[in-house]
């Protein structure tokens, strides 16, 4: 199969978007399939249009591209929003206008309306102010609904959304996929659990405020409070160290260590130089960082939404708190810190839990869903691996060693 792969984001991002694809491409191939992948910068190194316009150009180059390219590929696998200027030329032109067109979607737009919303109303939403919210109503909203319903075939990153495209949507159950990400061997550590107190707190992730940053701030001076030892990393902001500090009190600023940057080569030693993993987000697609955390056999703590609900079960493998409420946070920070055995029973639960969630699956998944576009059966002998729609649920997962 000869597969073409665009995302939005920059190619020179090592997570999100961008990891996503890059480990898909290398397993695809390693299927013996022949795959492209393009991102933003690719097809379009200058914008001419104005920025908040820019989701429509890259949509429109897009679409150009297939044309110029369509015969080269077998099947077109665009990340939303951006595949909606080709989608329509699918539906208008059928296969003249080039190969199948399979949406990839990471989190629910609903989701983000409804959070962001009601931190809105608390004033914690600097980039979904009032005009951004019309933005997003009147224009975003209509980019991603187009992503799906001209789309052939659906691959979602978590369970709400395949639900919410299904029930919302009335898109049918046989185009509509959930296939989870995955996690890379590198991050599978022997972890040293103390029998004292955790103090060693670890955040990755963009500062921004769907992240639950503001909860994240106020929930680490409550648990200083109560456990002056604790420590506290911001990994992967994105953001000068200057205007992170600014959002925790003065008293916190001794306790905080910010890495605006941390190299794809160095997280992996991250999360094992760290004891709890804390991710407040108030929605997601499936945040590769939770997987990668709980890989490396961290107990972890996250809000109950979103892709989060797909990957832990509270108190078995993680704990879940209320989501945009920090003394829920805090208090299940707290209860982690002082309870070593609770630590090692959801650290070593969540690393072996991450064992099925490798990217060899993940891959063979998608196989199945670009054979379906293309109205193709795989031999049994390319495709080892049921995928999940709201109907089935099929989980083969190899045991795989622990690095040392």
């Amino acid at each position: 199969m000869r597969i073409l792969m665009i995302s939005g984001s920059s190619g020179k991002a090592e997570a999100g978007v961008a990891g996503v694809v890059n480990n898909l491409t290398r397993e695809l191939r390693e299927l013996g399939h022949s795959v492209k992948s393009a991102f933003f910068e690719d097809l379009l190194p200058k914008q001419t249009w104005p920025n908040r316009f820019r989701t429509v150009e890259f949509a429109r180059r897009i679409g150009r591209y297939v044309q110029e390219t369509g015969k080269e590929f077998d099947i077109v696998n665009i990340h939303a929003p951006f595949g909606f200027w080709y989608g329509w030329q699918r539906r208008r032109l059928g296969s003249q206008a080039g190969p199948p067109y399979v949406m990839t979607m990471h989190g629910l737009e609903e989701r983000r309306n409804y959070a962001m919303g009601r931190e809105a109303k608390k004033g914690r939403a600097e980039y979904f102010r009032w005009k951004n919210r019309v933005w997003q109503h009147a224009y975003h909203m209509w980019t991603y609904r187009w992503s799906f319903l001209t789309a052939d075939q659906c691959i979602v990153l978590n369970r709400e959304a395949l639900l919410f495209l299904q029930m919302k949507y009335n898109l049918p159950p046989d185009r509509v996929w959930f296939i989870p990400n995955g996690v890379g061997l590198e991050f599978f550590h022997v972890r040293s659990f103390s029998d004292g107190m955790a103090t060693k707190l670890l955040f990755v992730g963009t500062w921004i405020d769907h992240k639950g940053i503001y909860y994240l701030a106020e929930a680490f001076e409550k648990v200083l409070q109560l456990i002056p030892e604790a420590r506290l990393t911001i990994a992967g902001c994105q953001e000068p160290e200057e205007k992170v500090r600014r959002c925790f009190a003065k008293a916190a600023q001794g306790a905080l260590e910010v890495w605006p940057f941390v190299a794809r080569a160095e997280i992996s030693s991250l999360y094992a130089e760290h004891e709890i993993f804390v991710l407040p987000s108030l929605m997601e697609g499936m945040p590769l960082v939770l997987l990668e955390a709980m890989a490396s056999g961290m107990p972890v703590v996250t809000t109950e939404s979103s892709g989060m609900t797909d990957l832990v079960e509270d108190l078995h493998d993680g704990v879940f708190v209320i989501p945009g409420d920090s003394e829920s946070l805090s208090a299940a920070i707290v209860r982690l810190c002082r309870d070593p055995e609770l630590r090692l029973r959801l650290g070593s639960a969540a690393q072996e839990k991450m064992k099925r969630y490798t990217w060899q699956h993940a891959a063979k998944r998608t196989e199945k869903v670009f054979y379906r576009a293309m109205g193709v059966s795989p031999d049994d002998s390319t495709s080892g691996q049921e995928i999940e729609t709201g109907e089935q649920s099929v989980h083969n997962a190899p045991n795989f060693p622990i690095v040392t």
